[in-house]
């Protein structure tokens, strides 16, 4: 059985449930290696759900705990074809985010805004509408690691790309002979004691002095720079990165919340 004829009985129950839903919207973030499914409530999130990144198993059940009336997908990866007719089977209106969707806040000053990810719209959105007027850089951690910078007028400057923890540490293996491939997680000495310590210490350190030199010469130019952090790493990273304002594992669902309502006033 696929994907949407799995969800056919549920889908059927939803758009009875779903007819006088009060307003709660949800936000679908399809990154490289998961999925990551939030409920709001106005701005605030009520639940996140992380789930698979090409089914969203999780999806039906939360829907049967929130009424949602509107949604938003954003999405980096091609989704299969069942994937996509149950999405656009779900019993209410649901916005694809697009280059060419009307985003609040900022002006997009990149050369080539169709070769922009969702992501990296929603989450420059969501630093914006917490800090408007202010300069700001947007550091997303996740399967690569994106440095957006947006200034107090909310033109888009521009952005760069890296490896994130896990990749660095899969290349540092698939593109050698000898070098095991390293957990992401365990001890970080400043300086390795055995492969295994300085492998991670490598690309955790690495990072951190990345973003650390980033925050260093953007801050020579814009003295007042706000740091927001997010991503699947940022928490980590947090801890060891002084120099960075706020953590906010939410980032990318609050600007695509902000996407949403803004699309739907």
């Amino acid at each position: 059985m696929g994907v949407y004829d799995s969800w056919r009985p549920q889908l059927a129950a939803l758009r009875k449930r779903h007819t006088f839903a009060p307003v709660k919207r949800l936000t679908i973030d399809i990154g490289n290696s998961r999925a990551k499914l939030t409920v709001f409530s106005g701005d605030e999130p009520l639940e996140e759900t992380v789930t698979d990144n090409r089914r969203l198993a999780d999806l039906p059940p939360l829907l049967t705990k929130h009424r949602v009336s509107s949604s938003i997908i954003s999405s980096v990866v091609d989704l299969p074809e069942e994937t996509r007719r149950m999405l656009e089977a779900l019993p209410f209106p649901t916005l694809r985010l697009t280059h060419e969707t009307r985003l609040p806040l900022i002006n997009i000053l990149y050369h080539s805004p169709q070769s922009l990810g969702t992501d990296r719209m929603a989450a420059v959105v969501g630093a914006v509408s917490q800090m408007p007027e202010r300069d700001i850089l947007v550091i997303d951690a996740g399967t690569c690691i994106t440095y957006d910078l947006v200034d107090r007028w909310g033109r888009w400057l521009g952005g760069n790309i890296s490896p994130g923890l896990r990749l660095r540490l899969e290349v540092m293996h698939s593109g050698t002979c000898r070098l095991p491939l390293a957990n992401p997680r365990g001890e970080t000495p400043q300086l390795g004691y055995d492969t295994e310590t300085a492998l991670r210490s490598g690309a955790r350190q690495g990072i951190r002095l990345e973003m650390e030199g980033y925050i260093r010469e953007l801050r020579a130019k814009y003295p007042e720079l706000a740091v927001f952090l997010t991503g699947g790493d940022c928490l980590d990273l947090h801890s060891t990165t002084k120099s960075v304002t706020f953590a906010d594992r939410y980032l990318v669902a609050r600007g695509l919340n902000k996407i949403l309502e803004h699309n739907t006033k």
